[in-house]
């Protein structure tokens, strides 16, 4: 029998930021980060005012009261748009401009694009995640034992069923529930619920007390939209968040926790105060896995996360066997490249192809799960003649993704000898997340060399000799271009003041890059 996965749960929390790293055997395999200053959107609930209505796209923007309009397209809507005939409803039969609309962001802005968002509303909770306009019920893929997938099914169809007031484990609860307004008690029932991983062994006392939260959240929810919109006019009313996601400290408890992990550490003490309040009342089973980091040296630097990311955000990711990994990560797409290095032990070459390839599946999960790539994936690996070895490569690439808890999916070899896989996009990249583009490149990734810096300075005075008549050509510009204008280029420099017959002067600017530079008309 293999021993259990050792994994640990890393909290280092700071006034501006809060960073969270996944600990597996040694290894880093997931990071996270929450700043207060750029904090993510996902999952929030808002009182949104359709602004504009696109037919042609069959989309939406509203206004949640953020910089920019979100976006919504038709596939998002919660509301029936089959008619009568079997057609589907377009979206501008559905909304109007200055309509109110409850929606949920289920896409962060990235760039220059506003939120995307939906009306299907889900609310996720400790064990299952709560969906208000549907009566599905769902089962995480990851819980593969079928005799407990079959009873959580029917245990979670009969506690759904349960009238609002059931018992609670507090009855405080209990009574709650049974004073609420007729509308919140109304929310109280019904809705569907997806079983998540977490709720594998769970008891039924449990599974009832996140099914009533979660309905008791949405009760509180539609009781804010009520309260909004209350007494005034459809032109006056204005967007409002109804409901937060929770902090990153405490989504690790919900989200990231689970019976294999060993210990949450903690590098501060009012944020494991509020974790074990948390704790204490949704998850009491994990109270005891939480401790305070106290040693002398700093949380991160122990288990060396932050040497980890830096390996993480370079291009190039080397393979024990000598090989290597090319990341190129595009607004489109990503693509993965992957490399032998040179010729490795094996019996032969094919040999060696294979088994750098086999390694690469392993580090190429690992690396995307840590990164946090989403979107379009392209895996360029070593071009394999066996079919048996393209499948081996296959199975072990969809074995390695299943760790990952964002959902991927893996389409097989193209005719091109590529991998093309799709990973859900949630939030920004870890490098979009840490980095920006390159003053010297703007994003680019390689700058003009400085002689082609130089002829582009000399074509701009010749133009501008044409036009002007100044006394003076003054040339501001980097250090490696003006070294090259006074040494190689001298003699063409020299050539374009004969013909114009203006002096030219020289001056290094060291605020300039090697593409930088002006002309000053003395």
């Amino acid at each position: 029998m293999s021993d259990p996965v050792k994994e640990e749960i890393l909290v280092s929390t700071t006034s501006p930021e809060t960073r969270v790293a996944l600990i597996q055997q040694g290894v880093l395999k997931e990071f996270n980060i929450d700043r207060q200053a750029s904090r993510g959107q996902v999952g929030n609930i808002y009182a949104g005012i359709v602004n504009r209505v696109l037919p042609g796209m069959q989309s939406a923007f509203i206004d949640i009261g953020l910089e920019r309009s979100a976006f919504l397209h038709v596939t998002d809507l919660w509301q029936s748009r089959v008619q009568e005939g079997g057609s589907t409803r377009p979206i501008e039969k559905l909304l109007y401009p200055g309509q109110p609309l409850l929606v949920q962001v289920i896409k962060d802005p990235i760039g220059s694009k506003g939120a995307r968002l939906t009306t299907q509303i889900s609310i996720a909770g400790r064990m299952l995640v709560f969906l208000p306009h549907d009566q599905h019920l769902g089962i995480a893929q990851r819980i593969t034992d079928e005799a407990e997938r079959t009873r959580l099914l029917e245990r979670v169809r009969a506690l759904t069923a349960l009238p609002p007031d059931a018992v609670l484990p507090l009855a405080a609860e209990a009574d709650e529930a049974k004073a609420a307004p007729a509308d919140a008690k109304a929310a109280l029932q019904g809705g569907g619920f997806i079983i998540r991983t977490v709720a594998e062994g769970a008891s039924d006392e449990a599974l009832l007390a996140d099914i009533q939260y979660l309905r008791r959240r949405w009760a509180q929810i539609l009781e804010a939209a009520q309260a909004n919109a209350a007494g005034k006019p459809a032109g006056s009313r204005k967007p409002e968040q109804l409901y937060h996601e929770l902090p990153l400290s405490q989504r690790v408890l919900r989200d990231m926790a689970w019976a294999g992990t060993q210990s949450i550490i903690v590098d501060d003490v009012e944020t494991l105060a509020t974790m074990r309040t948390f704790c204490r009342t949704y998850m009491p089973n994990l109270e005891e896995r939480l401790r305070l980091h106290e040693g002398a040296r700093s949380l991160f630097d122990l288990y060396q996360v932050d040497e980890e990311i830096e390996r993480a955000l370079a291009r190039r990711v080397p393979l024990k066997s000598g090989g290597y990994l090319i990341f190129d990560q595009t607004e489109a797409l990503t693509t993965i490249d992957v490399n032998t290095g040179g010729y490795i032990s094996g019996r032969n070459f094919d040999d060696t192809v294979f088994r750098t390839n086999l390694e690469a599946t392993q580090t190429l999960a690992r690396q995307l799960q840590l990164r946090n790539l989403g979107g379009i994936i392209i895996v360029d690996f070593i071009d394999m003649s066996s079919a048996e070895h393209r499948e081996a490569v296959l199975h072990s690439l969809r074995s390695a993704l299943q760790q990952d808890r964002t959902k991927t999916t893996v389409n097989g070899f193209t005719s091109l000898g590529l991998v093309e896989m799709t990973r859900k996009r949630t939030r920004d990249s870890l490098e979009r997340m840490l980095c920006e583009p390159c003053n010297a490149c703007h994003g680019k990734g390689t700058i003009k060399t400085a002689r082609t810096v130089c002829y582009e300075i000399m074509r701009e005075i010749a133009r501008e000799a044409r036009q002007f008549d100044p006394k003076e050509f003054r040339i501001l510009a980097s250090q490696q271009v003006i070294d090259l204008l006074l040494d190689e280029e001298s003699p063409h420099l020299a050539i374009l003041g004969e013909n114009i017959g203006k002096p030219i002067t020289l001056h290094v600017e060291p605020a300039y890059v090697q593409e930088d530079y002006d002309i000053i008309l003395a």
